[in-house]
């Protein structure tokens, strides 16, 4: 028996549908159905308190995200329990198409031009190629190292930074402090991908922050605890940074009251640049259970010491 489980029930029954499809020789059901004592699998985005202790045979969790953040810090998270993220579920190319945008406005300075609209100003701007801006990717996993590639086949000048040494054509690959702070020195555009790890939180503090190139654009669709908020105002307020394009913050949804809602030089979205796709989830999670009934070796699996 495999529980599915969203905070939402109307996903819920979409999941039920399409797993049942895809997978009919397994029992997919939601958690009024369940018999605690006969689900093996877990398929889950927000697990409620009060789940996982009653789920006594339980053999794995498959994540309906790439995000496993939350989940590693559940208190009633067995410590030996397998945890499988998804590599993909179609959010790779979302998040090229985000970043893409971002890196495009900034380029064409499309931000400017929006602020000079508000003031009534009509002024053409220097025209910039590809090739002008250097952008720097902070994470170089499945998803950032897509993006880096996309970004350089477009003509950029990429940079991609990572805790550990990568070697991806047409990319200049960093790592360690060291390479941090030669990205963050020498890219027009600093965007991150990055997850929530005890390595990544406060990684852009106050200090990285001010080591960014003057004028350059910091876009975050990793998580938002990576970026000290208070800073980057302050640096956004000065001139420091020019623009930042935000889909991630330390309280979600971002309150009403927060500075970010009304910054000229701020775009924000509400944590939607890589959306899980449902059959593309379905699918890849079905293949991971049909290795498993094979004895073969399974994909996404969180090594909870990276976070990841």
């Amino acid at each position: 028996m495999i529980l599915i489980h969203t905070p939402s029930p109307k996903e819920i029954d979409a999941y039920l549908q399409l797993f049942r499809q895809a997978m009919p020789e397994e029992t997919f059901v939601d958690h009024a159905r369940a018999d605690p004592a006969m689900v093996r699998h877990l398929v889950a985005w927000g697990i409620p308190d009060g789940m996982l202790p009653t789920l006594t045979r339980l053999e794995g969790i498959f994540m309906l995200g790439a995000g496993v953040d939350k989940l590693l810090s559940h208190p009633e998270l067995p410590p030996h329990l397998p945890v499988y993220r998804l590599l993909d579920g179609g959010m790779t190319a979302q998040m090229i198409e985000y970043i893409r945008y971002g890196v495009l406005g900034y380029q064409r300075n499309m931000d400017l031009y929006r602020r000079e609209q508000a003031a009534g100003q009509w002024r053409k701007l220097a025209p910039r190629l590809p090739a002008d801006v250097h952008v720097g990717i902070l994470g170089l996993g499945e998803i950032g190292a897509a993006v880096a590639k996309a970004l350089a086949h477009d003509g950029y000048q990429v940079s991609g930074w990572s805790r550990s040494p990568k070697h991806i054509n047409h990319v200049h690959s960093l790592h360690g402090e060291a390479g941090l702070e030669k990205l963050l020195e020498s890219c027009d555009v600093v965007a991150s991908v990055l997850p929530s790890t005890p390595q990544t939180k406060g990684l852009l503090n106050g200090e990285r922050l001010s080591l960014m190139k003057p004028g350059s654009m910091l876009i975050n669709s990793g998580r938002g605890d990576l970026v000290d908020e208070q800073a980057l105002l302050a640096l956004l307020n000065n001139g420091h940074i020019r623009c930042a394009q935000l889909d991630v913050f330390g309280v979600e949804p971002l309150p009403h009251d927060h500075p970010f809602w009304r910054h000229p030089a701020v775009a924000l979205t509400p944590h939607i640049a890589a959306v899980t796709l449902r059959q593309e989830a379905v699918s890849q999670i079905v293949d991971n259970l049909r290795r498993k009934a094979h004895g073969e070796e399974m994909t996404g699996q969180v090594e909870r010491g990276q976070g990841y």
